[in-house]
């Protein structure tokens, strides 16, 4: 996964907003893994959503219609192999669980596809 790192306005920096603190931060990865523990308990040697075999992908990683359709122009958009396919599926997995998310949402798959797409060439400009 890549995450494209762009400079901060100085009007950003400056702000007397701030955004999430560290400690909030910890404590939703904490909870997402929480989740995912409970969510593999019965499956030996599996404790995180990156471990899931295809099959049990099919079965967790249930996407609605839109989702699909948007998955799908992502793959042909950006020519994603099989493996991309599952590795979106598994990412936008986990940033629903960072969510409290039951349910992969639209917005969840396209943070995802945003992440494997700085992975194609040409992404920095």
């Amino acid at each position: 996964m890549h995450v494209e790192v762009t400079p901060v306005d100085y009007n950003e920096l400056s702000a007397k907003e701030k955004g999430e603190n560290s400690a909030f931060i910890r404590e939703r990865v904490i909870k997402a893994r929480e989740i995912q523990a409970e969510r593999y308990k019965g499956i030996a040697g599996m404790y995180g959503n990156a471990q899931m075999s295809s099959k049990i992908l099919r079965e967790i990683c249930v996407i609605t219609t839109a989702g699909e359709a948007l998955l799908k122009r992502a793959m042909e958009k950006l020519n994603l192999s099989a493996r991309a396919y599952d590795r979106i599926l598994k990412v936008s997995r986990t940033i629903a669980d960072l969510s409290a998310s039951a349910d992969i949402k639209v917005e969840h798959l396209a943070e995802a596809i945003q992440y494997r797409s700085l992975d194609r060439e040409g992404w920095a400009g």
